[in-house]
């Protein structure tokens, strides 16, 4: 039973600060924020956050390194082109696929 209640404990504790977290700026910030700098550096903060959570995982989710660079070097080459979502998410899948194919053929340990 304490383990019951001390997961709820926890549960309602995460959810009160997410919710703070989220509710305090509407709160705090009244007005419309006119400062260029603050308002550029709020507007990236997605992208920052996305591309933190993001690329180390790239790295993590193959079974070599190798295999992963090549991925993510197809994945920006093909996003630099500016090619759609759907075409460098697929690119980068294959090339993955692929160097994961060669790498034991090539007898490359990494």
């Amino acid at each position: 039973m304490t383990d019951l209640l001390s997961f709820f404990a926890g549960l309602l504790v995460c959810a009160g600060v997410t919710y703070l977290i989220r509710a305090l700026p509407l709160v705090l910030v009244k007005h419309r924020i006119r400062n260029r700098f603050l308002c550029s550096f709020l507007y990236y903060v997605p992208y920052t956050v996305l591309g933190v959570m993001t690329v180390p995982a790239v790295f993590g989710a193959t079974s070599s390194v190798v295999s992963a660079v090549v991925g993510f070097a197809v994945a920006c080459l093909l996003s630099y082109w500016e090619k759609g979502l759907l075409t460098v998410a697929a690119a980068a899948c294959i090339a993955v696929f692929c160097t994961e194919l060669l790498l034991p053929l090539l007898s490359v340990t990494v």
